[in-house]
């Protein structure tokens, strides 16, 4: 059950820019993101952690990640609010005794973009986005006690998987089953074969999708690093077409995405021959997700139908290629 505005008097005490504070639940998600407008006129936005999701050191390093790229970037992403205390992640107990974690942040305006907006104008963007994440972490010592999870092929593919089993979600009969099987084994060696190396795998935001974005006027914000890990980089273009996989835009958008990823950072022909398999691997995570967060209203505008399109994903990419 969503957490109500009556479970959050702990926690708007932690920061005095809540105080006479108005709020409202805008997202319910993997955690719960509240809107409060100040009586100054500020607004900011509240994010409230799902229990046993990520630790305090995985929260504490997505924050210490998001305060080096503020430094040394100028990418637009959440701006976050120390409490009262000096610290950015607060402790608090729920009127039902729940002890639950929260960040505040400054609110970004704009409106999250639909596909029926320009796609192809703002993946260009996404790609200069992700080549400048990705720039940014190949140069940057990451600090001491730094931890997040990896997006690997077995923490997405295994039946204990981070986002759940995608073998028992909704839609996932014995024939589907078979075909996804013999996917995720030629997934697993593709990317056994293609490796970790530190030009092509590290830490990356891993959920760049149309929800993640806020589009005011000509400014492009990503938003939520909440699933920031250790990935292949061309993840982060298949986040990007979450749920939309199949559409028949997306060779387009891709072409948009590697010319103004390659401005800033050129990639080889193997890495981009390789994109296939992370639009194949974010595919398998997607409905092992929906299966996991069935109560979710993203889960629910996509189940119907949604292990079908994967097997036709899937089929293509055992034939050779997912696109034309």
């Amino acid at each position: 059950m969503p957490l109500q505005l009556s479970d959050l008097d702990n926690a708007i005490a932690h920061w005095v820019e809540l105080a006479g504070a108005q709020g409202r639940l805008i997202n319910h998600s993997e955690n719960h993101t509240f809107l409060f407008s100040a009586p100054q006129g500020e607004a900011y936005c509240l994010r409230v952690h799902r229990p046993a999701y990520q630790s305090v050191a995985n929260i504490e390093s997505e924050l210490a990640w998001l305060a080096a790229l503020h430094r040394q970037t100028d990418l637009l992403i959440p701006e976050p609010i120390a409490g009262k205390d000096g610290r950015l992640l607060q402790r608090f107990k729920t009127a039902a005794g729940d002890v639950l974690h929260a960040v505040l942040f400054h609110f970004i305006p704009g409106h999250e973009p639909t596909p029926e907006s320009n796609l192809v104008d703002l993946f260009a963007v996404l790609g200069r986005y992700a080549a400048g994440l990705h720039k940014h972490v190949i140069d940057w010592p990451l600090p001491a006690g730094f931890e997040r999870q990896a997006w690997t092929a077995d923490a997405i593919l295994d039946v204990d998987g981070l986002w759940g089993d995608w073998r028992t979600a909704p839609g996932v009969t014995t024939e589907v089953r078979d075909v996804l099987d013999r996917a995720q084994l030629l997934l697993r060696q593709r990317l056994a074969d293609y490796g970790t190396g530190a030009d092509r795998y590290g830490l990356i935001h891993a959920d760049m999708r149309l929800g993640n974005l806020l589009v005011e006027g000509d400014r492009v914000s990503l938003i939520d690093f909440d699933d920031c890990g250790f990935c292949w980089f061309g993840y982060d273009f298949a986040a990007a077409i979450s749920f939309h996989e199949t559409h028949k835009a997306v060779p387009a958008l891709k072409a948009a995405w590697l010319e103004a990823y390659q401005v800033i950072r050129p990639l080889s022909t193997e890495d981009i021959d390789m994109l296939e398999s992370m639009v194949m691997l974010r595919r398998m995570a997607l409905l092992a997700w929906i299966g996991s967060h069935s109560e979710t209203n993203l889960a629910q505008t996509h189940v119907d139908g949604f292990a079908e399109g994967t097997v036709e994903l899937a089929q293509r990419y055992l034939s050779g290629a997912i696109w034309p």
